[in-house]
Parts: C-alpha cells; sequence; structure tokens
C-alpha cells in the first residue's frame, strides 16, 4: 500500500493541484507560483523514491475491476518511473524559471494551472495500465498544450495553437481506434495482459500515426515549430520535458515491451526516423529564427531516440532512453536560453543579434553547455546517449542506418555553432541589454551544469537505463 501511494501522490498531486491554482492565484499570486512549483517537484520526488523498488524486479501495481470485464490501474516499472523522473525534474526547473519570465503577462492564473496539469497527464500517463487511460490523458496534454501555445493570445498565435491541437488530436483519434482494434484481437485494453501478442498492421500503422503526430515526426511535425510563438518555458516544456516525450514513450511501452512485430518494422520505424532527422536538420541549417532554429533540432533528436528504440539492439534501446534524459536537460536549457536572448533583444532573428555574450555572459556559456550536449561532444552526456544510439544501429542488420545518423549528427554541430556564433560573438547589436531575472539565469545554469554532470557521471544513468531494458525485455 505504500508503493501505491507514492503513485497516487505522484500522479494526484499535480492534477488535483492544478485546479487550486487560479483560486490561490486570485488572492496570493507569489503562493500561487510556490504552489505550482512544489506541487511539480512532489511529482519528481515520489518518482525518486519509487525508483528502488521499480528497479527491484516487483514493480508496483494498482488495479480496479470495473464492469464488462475492464480494468483501470497505474503500473510503476522502471521505464515509467524513469520517464516521470526524467519529465518532472525538468518541468520543475521550467515552472522556476516562469516565476521570472511570465510575472509581467496576463493570463498567469490559467498558465501554471496549464503547467501543472500538464505535468500531472504526464505522470498518470506513463503509469497507466489501460490503453483507454493512456488516451485520456494523452487527450488532456493536448489541451494543456492548445493553450499554453495561444497564451500570447494574438490572432495568429491562435491559429498556430489550433494548428497544433488538430494535428496532435487528429493523429490521437486514429490511434484510438488503433487501440480498438488491438482490444478486438486480444480482448483487453490492459496492458499487463497482452504481452508478447502479434498486432496487425493496421492497428501498428494506426498507432504510430498518433505516436508520429505527437512526437512532431516528420511528415507530421509541422506545429511544433509554428509553437515557437508560445513563451520559452512553454516551448521548453513542449519539446524537452512532456509532449513530443509522450510520443516516444507510448512507442517503447507499446512496440519495446507489449507487442510483437513484423519484423519489417525494425526497417520502417529506423528510416522514417532517419529521414525525419536529416529534413528537419536540414531545415535548421536555414532558418534564422532561434526558437525555430531549436525546434527544428528537437523534431531531428527525436529521430535519434527513436532509432535507438527501433532499431532491435539492446544498445541501441538503452541509448534512446539514455537520449530521451540528455535531450531533456539540454534542450530544455537552450530554450530557456533563447527566452533569455528574446526577452532582452525583443527579436527572435539570429541575423538582428550579435555579441551577446557581453552583455549576456552566463546565459552564453549555459547555451553552450547544453548545446555542446545536444552536439554530441565529449564528455557531455549527449555524446554517449548518441554513441550508444548509433552504436546501437550499426551492430543491427542495417548499419547503413547508422551512417544516415552519423550525417545527422554532423548537421547538429554545423547549425548549432551557427546560432552560437551568430548570436553570442561579433560585434554588439544591444549594448543596453542585461541578463534575465535570478530565476532565469540560475535555471539555465542549473541546466547547463546537469548536461555536463551527466556525461562526467554517466556511468548512473547508463547503468539505471540498460538495467531498465535489461528487465523489460527479459519480462
Amino acid at each position: 500500500m505504500e508503493g501505491q501511494g507514492i503513485i497516487f501522490v505522484c500522479i494526484f498531486v499535480p492534477l488535483i493541484g492544478a485546479f487550486l491554482l487560479p483560486i490561490v492565484g486570485r488572492v496570493m499570486p507569489r503562493l500561487r507560483n510556490i504552489l505550482a512549483l512544489l506541487f511539480v517537484i512532489t511529482a519528481f520526488v515520489t518518482a525518486v523514491i519509487a525508483l528502488p523498488q521499480a528497479l527491484s524486479g516487483t514493480p508496483i501495481l494498482w488495479q480496479m475491476k470495473l464492469p464488462l470485464g475492464f480494468t483501470m490501474g497505474f503500473f510503476a516499472d522502471g521505464l515509467a518511473v524513469f520517464m516521470a523522473m526524467t519529465s518532472s525534474l525538468v518541468a520543475s526547473i521550467i515552472v522556476f524559471y516562469s516565476f521570472g519570465y511570465i510575472e509581467h503577462y496576463p493570463n498567469q492564473n490559467e498558465y501554471y494551472m496549464m503547467v501543472v496539469l500538464f505535468i500531472g497527464s504526464m505522470m498518470g500517463l506513463v503509469y497507466s495500465t489501460n490503453l483507454l487511460l493512456i488516451y485520456l490523458f494523452w487527450e488532456i496534454s493536448a489541451i494543456c498544450c492548445w493553450r499554453l501555445i495561444g497564451f500570447y493570445r494574438g490572432k495568429d498565435i491562435v491559429l498556430r495553437a489550433d494548428k497544433a491541437f488538430l494535428m496532435t488530436v487528429g493523429g490521437a483519434l486514429l490511434m484510438l481506434i488503433g487501440f480498438i482494434s488491438v482490444y478486438m484481437q486480444t480482448g483487453t485494453f490492459n496492458l499487463l495482459e497482452m504481452q508478447g501478442n502479434t498486432i496487425t498492421t493496421a492497428a501498428m500503422v494506426l498507432i504510430l500515426f498518433g505516436i508520429l503526430s505527437k512526437s512532431a515526426t516528420l511528415p507530421l511535425h509541422t506545429w511544433l515549430p509554428d509553437a515557437g510563438v508560445a513563451p520559452s518555458p512553454v516551448t521548453s516544456l513542449l519539446h524537452a520535458a512532456v509532449l513530443v516525450k509522450i510520443g516516444v514513450y507510448v512507442f517503447a511501452r507499446l512496440f519495446l515491451v507489449n507487442f510483437q512485430l513484423d519484423p519489417v518494422w525494425d526497417t520502417v520505424v529506423p528510416v522514417i526516423a532517419g529521414v525525419s532527422a536529416l529534413v528537419s536538420a536540414g531545415a535548421a541549417m536555414v532558418e534564422t529564427d532561434i526558437k525555430r532554429i531549436i525546434a527544428y533540432s528537437t523534431i531531428s533528436q527525436l529521430g535519434f531516440i527513436f532509432l535507438g528504440l527501433s532499431c532491435g539492439t539492446m544498445v541501441g534501446a538503452a541509448g534512446g532512453l539514455l537520449y530521451i534524459l540528455m535531450h531533456s536537460l539540454a534542450k530544455g536549457g537552450l530554450f530557456l536560453c533563447a527566452g533569455i536572448v528574446e526577452h532582452s533583444t525583443h527579436t527572435k532573428d539570429i541575423n538582428k543579434m550579435g555579441g551577446l555574450a557581453k552583455r549576456l555572459p552566463i546565459t552564453a556559456v549555459a547555451f553552450a553547455l547544453c548545446a555542446f550536449s545536444v552536439m554530441g561532444i565529449p564528455p557531455f552526456g549527449g555524446f554517449f546517449a548518441k554513441y550508444m544510439v548509433i552504436y546501437g544501429a550499426a551492430t543491427s542488420a542495417s548499419p547503413w542506418l547508422a551512417v544516415m545518423f552519423i550525417i545527422g549528427a554532423v548537421m547538429t554541430i554545423i547549425y548549432l555553432l551557427r546560432v552560437f556564433i551568430k548570436v553570442f560573438f561579433g560585434e554588439l547589436t544591444h549594448p543596453d541589454i542585461k541578463e534575465g531575472s535570478w530565476e532565469m539565469v540560475s535555471s539555465v545554469a542549473i541546466l547547463g551544469v546537469l548536461s555536463l554532470l551527466g556525461g562526467i557521471f554517466i556511468n548512473l544513468p547508463s547503468y539505471v537505463t540498460t538495467f531498465i531494458i535489461e528487465s523489460l525485455l527479459n519480462l
């Protein structure tokens, strides 16, 4: 019961707490902010507490029987707890950053409510044992995403928020049809009762449409760069911590753990990921909007995660999980750094920036640390994750995929160096600017340092991810 209580706290403190924030915010805005942070930190702390038991071979399980043979429940194994820890850790830093970024804008009550509800939906999704519960939390996250992207309320901004909502919800409806198809085959929506089953190609394709739309993978990627109109902590939350990671989590849960697939998908999915990685990297190389560049980078890096999870090797799959962690830390930092730059210069065009390291030294260092991790430069955490993924692909049946992703890795170095040099070096274009608030600056500094420490102390996260994959594949 103690373990079950931990999971309930992890899920329902942010889910229920989110609805208290607008009430508190009407009276005490500062208390609202602190409560929002505490609700998200609670999710992180409880996930950390649950990790030892999740890795011990006796995962935490709670289930309730429903009429007509249905069941609902929550299941905390290593994969679920790892995703909960990663998302809530980065989200906690993003919420703290928001204290300085959002303080002068209207609609703050809705903002904090939607952010915390977003995290609660992620916690519910990763722990769910039921496909219908996964779909429910999936759609709650879509509603939060829609409201947060449209935070500034401009006509063009609302249209882009609507685009993101329609694309992700449309994909989710196809995924729901796929879930129903799985139920027709297996007689259950319970993930724990369908392990090892083979599903039809039609069901696989329908579910994959939902996953690719949520994780913004080619050709369902266009909504993600457009989401750059949102506040920077929102784009960081979407790109790094929660939204796009929902798709890769469900892919891992269903196709790495539960379902047996036709071997052809071991090639099809990595090819889709590879094309998405290369095309989006090419777009990042010619784009001039700093947030759109980082957004295209997210699409590209998600291709590496999908490669790791689908290449069919233990090393690749463990690398894919490690990539989720390292990408969340580094990409979250890049977006938050971009937010400081945009706040200071009032532009997102990198051609209108230069020499900002002279006025924003902490931001420049944090951007460099996070960028080095995304590039895969040793000894940063991103290097080891990228190495494991590419090595896993090279030792699989299709080693030519490794070559495709090596090209993508080189392109990553080129476009991120281009951004860093244009923004922070050269002639100073904005001599009157200064660093952001202490909450904003300390947040990017923490993420930059964590991106470096993740590589220096790589033994711990790599051991955990490898252990999780081994335990899942040995089920």
